[in-house]
This record gives structure tokens, sequence and C-alpha cells, in this order.
């Protein structure tokens, strides 16, 4: 998978994402921090990445709505230190099949994961 990463997660999960097959940048690479969310968002869909971030103006589920974008991970939680990051997302990556993920809306929680598809769920493999 292609995945950009905000730069509010840390830089250390570039090379635990590349171990496990995904080629990522982040918005910092591309000297893009500080930017407005508007610019960052259009430059991870020019680009086709699957966008990774911890913002609450990535929260809304109208203005990003699945299959309308590459995908968009959405991590909360409550306590987001960069340990607390790096584990959960590796631990997401290591047990979901998470090129399921592409073009869809994803909430992440420390216990929780509510995946919004604009593809029926029988379709993305969600129910047997």
């Amino acid at each position: 998978m292609r995945i950009k990463l905000d730069e509010n997660l840390p830089a250390r999960l570039i090379g635990i994402l590349a171990l496990l097959g995904h080629e990522t940048d982040t918005v910092s690479q591309e000297g893009l921090s500080g930017y407005n969310d508007d610019l960052v968002w259009k430059a991870a869909q020019v680009a086709n990445r699957f966008f990774i971030t911890q913002d609450l103006d990535f929260s809304d589920l109208r203005r990003f709505a699945p299959g309308t974008h590459a995908g968009l991970l959405l991590i909360r939680l409550r306590e987001p230190g960069r340990n607390a990051l790096l584990r959960r997302i590796q631990t997401l990556f290591q047990t979901e099949v998470v090129g399921r993920w592409k073009g869809c809306f994803v909430l992440v929680t420390e216990h929780k994961i509510r995946i919004r598809s604009a593809k029926p769920e029988e379709e993305l493999g969600f129910l047997k």
C-alpha cells in the first residue's frame, strides 16, 4: 500500500511500515509541515496515497466520504504518545488486511476499528 503519514505521527513508522511491505512517505518529507489541511490532503490524493493522521479536521465523513479518495485512517488514542502510536499502528498493519481499506474511511481507537466503505461489506470480505 502507498501511504502518507501526517506530521503528527512518529517518523519511525516509515521503517516499520516498510518492513511490512508498504511504501510510506510523510508530510514533512514533502516540505508540507505547517501547511493547511486542504493542501496536505490534496498532496496525498494526487499521489494516490492512503493518509494516516490524528488530526480531527479529517473526521468529517461527509467531506471525506468513502470511495472519493485513496483512503483515510484517523487514529484516536486516549494517550497518544509516540510509543502508543507506534504500537497501535504497527499492530494494525500486522494483524488486519489493510489492503481492503483502500478508499475507506477508517477510525481506530485503542480497542476498536470502524471501517466505512462505499462498497457493500460482503464485497470487502467483512461478512462471511
